[in-house]
Order: C-alpha cells, then structure tokens, then sequence
C-alpha cells in the first residue's frame, strides 16, 4: 500500500499550497504524472510540491490554474507561500513594503532587492542561504512584483559607490545587473542616485537603512540586523533620519549623473575586453 503523507494545511502557507493542489487534482481524477503531463513537469514534481518538499513558482501556480480551471487560486496564495520562505525576522518588513506608497532607501554595499536581477540575488543570497538559494531567490523576486502594479510605490534609491564596484558574482552579473539599473531611467517611479567615494563622511556611515510612508498609516523606519531587523514609527527617529536622507540625496550625483556614472564603470569595469592573459603581443 502506498504511504501517502497527510498534510495539516493549517500549518503553513506551504502546506495549505500542497494541500490544496493535491485536493483539487484528486477532484479532477487526475495522478500525478497526469497532471504533470498537462503543465509540462514530471509527476516527482508535482509530489514534491504536495508533500512540501519543494516549493512552488509562479508559472507553475499559474500553469495549475490554467490545467485545473481554479480561477486564479494557485496564482494568489503563491504570493504568501513565497513570502513564508523570507526569514521571520524579514515578514513583517517585506508586507509594510508591500503597502507602501513611497519607499527610500539608503544602500550602502548592495543593489537593493527591488532593483537585483535574479542571478545577482542568486550570488548574494547563496552566502547565507546555501542551503534553500532557489526559495530565498524567488522570494526576492516576488517582492519585487510591487513595482510592476498600475499603481506602484514611489521608489527613491541612493547607492554608495561601493554596490557599482563590489563584484558579485562575476564580471557578467555585474554588467547585467548595472544595465538592469539603467532600464529604469524612464520609469518616472523609479530614481536612482549615486554616492560617490568623494563624499566623504555622510548620513548614511550607520549603514543601510529604509524610509516607508503610507497613504494612512505612519511613516516607518527598518534597519537590517545580522539575525532581525529594526522597525521603528517613533516620530523622533522618522524625523532624523527622514532629514539625514534628504542630506544623503543632497550629497549624491543627480539621477542623470548617476546614470552617466553607472554607465561609465559598466563600460571600464565590466565591459567586453580582452583579459591580460588574452591579449596578443604585437
């Protein structure tokens, strides 16, 4: 006899997922191969992702909608399966973030999240996560779903010098990720500004930090720790940084310049060239 593994779906947002899939299929009279074969996977796949062993993407949730007619059901919970995968101290963030209408961001290493490629979030991501990098990747790019709404946040970025020129990943990532930045020199909600090295000392030396405002709700405050985060609305801490950021924005290249900037180390730093032990010797 088979040992089918029963599943409590009020677990988790996973195994309501796995549940509910293997509910609906069975309701179909379909196996599992059968539905595999419906949505181009193998039936293993399906398995796993009934057992919670594997996590689901988007495009499958959305090829089960389509297979099993479930009005778009798969495709909405997949929403909170992936954000269960966040690290519990990052949840509550990532939903404010969710609900924000204006975002603004101080980064002082990295290409904030909303703005990685996904193989750039792959490379940072597999330091500390080795262990699940594909859940902790599609995560990040779930998040990053807020700017693609009819009604996306504001999003104001001001990077350090510092994220242009910290090779992560390799030479490819990294062109691909600076040219990732400049596509959304034409997107009126989306700015990104520069730090540079000339700077100096600035407002921005205790580290990384976000700014989020809502439409009705207080303005919040988050700062990333090694194993939680910050969040504060405390209006003395709001009103200090919130002029610190606009310090920092003061500081740093225009949107144009900044652009130019990006361009300008694609180019030199990661740009097609032969290496030197490449080169032919005339």
């Amino acid at each position: 006899m088979v040992n089918i593994q029963s599943l409590d779906p009020t677990a988790s947002p996973l195994d309501y997922y796995g549940w509910e899939l293997r509910r609906q299929r069975e309701a179909h009279g379909l196996k599992q191969g059968q539905l595999g074969e419906i949505i181009f996977c193998t039936g293993s796949l399906i398995g796993q992702i009934e057992t919670t062993k594997k996590v689901p993407t988007r495009d499958f949730s959305e090829r089960v909608d389509a297979a099993l007619g479930t009005d778009g059901l798969f495709s909405r919970l997949i929403g909170l399966v992936l954000r269960s995968q966040l690290p519990t101290w990052f949840q509550p963030y990532a939903e404010m973030e969710a609900k924000a209408a204006y975002i603004s961001t101080f980064q002082a290493q990295l290409v904030y999240g909303l703005l990685q490629t996904e193989e750039y979030a792959r490379a940072v991501l597999s330091v500390e996560h080795h262990s699940k990098p594909d859940e902790m990747v599609a995560a990040r790019m779930e998040r990053q779903r807020i700017l693609r709404r009819d009604q996306p946040p504001a999003l104001w970025v001001v990077l350090s010098e510092a994220a242009l020129l910290l090779e992560i990943g390799g030479r490819d990532v990294m062109r691909r990720q600076l040219a990732h930045l400049l596509s959304f020199r034409e997107n009126p909600w989306v700015n990104v500004q520069i730090l540079p090295f000339s700077t100096g000392q600035h407002t921005g030396m205790m580290g990384t930090f976000n700014l989020l405002r809502f439409d009705d709700d207080p303005d919040l405050f988050y700062m990333d720790g090694y194993d939680q985060g910050h969040m504060t609305a405390n209006p003395h801490v709001i009103k200090e940084r919130s002029v610190g950021y606009a310090r920092l924005q003061a500081s740093a290249l225009s949107p144009e310049d900044s652009a130019a900037l990006i361009a300008r180390v694609m180019e030199e730093r990661y740009g097609d060239r032969l290496q030197p032990e490449e080169r032919t010797v005339a």
